[in-house]
């Protein structure tokens, strides 16, 4: 991956600068910061609860919570690639990221996550319809080979899909300090970075976006489709109430992660001013890590008591 220059030679190496959020006051910095780390250490914590919770606890030893701890791993990744270096920015002024070793690196794994989740988010959805509707051949479908071989596809995935927006998109000219109007490199801000056509770039993302976005909740709501019928089927409300129950926490996380999605979506298409794009982004790599473990622990009696037996011995 070598990218030319439009204002150097071709043998320079370009370094990206990272605007951050341009009309933000500098005296904000640090309260940014700060609810920032907050928020990155409230992911660190709660999933990783959750991780240790589930690993030592052997009743949760099931398909559901293996796909859990997928999830919660996830989580911790994706920020991971993000929030230290906005925390570097806004504490120290530090904008400048090498060209190869860094931005493009941030890029691909950012996105490779994304990815991730949203087909964790159908695996787990397909989960809990062969639970309510299949219970009986629940056993025979989600073996812990099973198991391992949906997550790994759902992770094997999302790592490919990125690869030829990532690859072509290094081979875009920039200039020896090429400006990215945002907080990390993410594809749509590194081709308007680029100081060539970005016709072709800009189509390649939305396609691979909307696909990576659209299919999953097709799916998801697919499943929930088959499982509302199957629910309604049974005949006693307690038995409608627990089959609900064991779907909540996954539908409300489905609902916060494609909620995220929209308000950067909508950031970046309606005419907003670029401050209004940076932050959609922002909240959808922060957003959904955050409220995740905050579902599970609040929501899952069998995750909360895990949690509270580890704690609390």
């Amino acid at each position: 991956m070598e990218a030319t220059t439009c204002n150097g030679s071709g043998d320079d190496s370009p370094v990206f600068y990272l605007a951050g959020i341009p009309s933000l006051p500098e005296h904000l910095f640090l309260p940014i910061f700060f609810v920032f780390l907050l928020l990155y250490l409230l992911i660190l914590l709660g999933n990783a609860l959750i991780l240790g919770a589930v690993v030592a606890e052997p009743s949760l030893h099931k398909p559901m919570y293996f796909f859990l701890i997928n999830l919660s791993a996830l989580d911790i990744l994706f920020t991971t690639t993000t929030v230290p270096k906005m925390l570097s920015l806004f504490l120290f002024g530090d904008h400048f990221l090498t060209f190869l070793p860094a931005c493009f690196l941030q890029m691909y794994l950012f996105h490779s996550f994304s990815c991730s989740e949203a087909f964790i988010l159908v695996v787990m959805a397909y989960d809990r319809y062969v639970a309510i509707c299949r219970p009986l051949h629940y056993p025979v479908h989600m073996t812990p080979q099973t198991n391992a071989a949906l997550a790994a596809s759902a992770w094997l995935t999302a790592f490919l899909l990125p690869v030829p927006a990532v690859v072509k998109t290094s081979q875009m000219a920039y200039n020896s300090i090429a400006y990215i109007h945002h907080c990390f490199c993410d594809h749509l801000s590194l081709v308007q970075s680029s100081c060539s056509d970005t016709t072709s770039q800009t189509l390649m993302g939305f396609c691979i976006a909307m696909v990576v976005s659209s299919l999953p909740l097709l799916l998801v709501l697919l499943s929930y489709a088959h499982i509302l019928a199957s629910v309604l089927r049974i005949k006693s409300r307690e038995g409608r109430s627990k089959a609900f129950s064991t779907c909540s926490s996954h539908l409300l996380v489905v609902g916060t992660y494609y909620s995220s999605i929209a308000v950067a979506y909508v950031a970046y298409r309606a005419d907003l001013p670029l401050d209004f794009h940076i932050t959609g982004n922002v909240v959808y790599a922060i957003l959904t890590p955050v409220l995740n473990p905050l579902i599970y622990t609040l929501r899952n009696k069998d995750v909360k008591a895990a949690i509270t037996k580890m704690t609390c011995p």
